[in-house]
């Protein structure tokens, strides 16, 4: 029998290593399931999920110099990929007023005028403290 790439068949698992599995195909030939292509999942031991003497199918990756890469994994129907869920969005950051935003209009009284500005002033002040005394404390 002829092995193409890209065909399924079906196969004996023969031995199991830490970095995969070797399958007994038709014809007295055998090839290797690399770890990587045993499961969807994540796999650490590929004991938890072949066993010596099981039947599997496995797809043909490639044929070179006598050696035959196989998988599992793509030989099973593939599972539907669950889209990420959204995530939902951030409370926002409330940035600083800029001076474009705090400029004085020509209604405004002068106390009116004088306060907006020492407001501005005293939030600009205290987060420039914060920002030195942050940087006191990593010395």
């Amino acid at each position: 029998m002829e092995l193409a790439v890209g065909t399924i068949v079906s196969g004996k698992v023969t031995g199991i290593t830490k970095f995969g599995a070797f399958v007994a195909l038709e014809g007295g030939k055998s090839g290797l399931v690399h770890i990587s292509e045993v499961a969807n999942a994540f796999v650490s031991d590929v004991h938890d999920f072949l066993a010596e003497g099981q039947e599997v199918q496995v797809k043909i990756l490639s044929v070179a110099d006598g050696k035959i890469s196989l998988s599992v994994k793509q030989a099973q129907a593939q599972p539907e990929r669950q889209p990420r869920p959204v995530r939902t969005s951030r409370p926002a950051v409330q940035q600083p007023a800029t001076p474009a935003q705090t400029a004085p209009t020509a209604e405004q009284s002068f106390e009116d005028k004088l306060k907006q500005f020492m407001t501005l002033s005293d939030s600009k002040m205290s987060e420039l403290n914060r920002s030195r005394e942050g940087k006191r404390r990593r010395r």
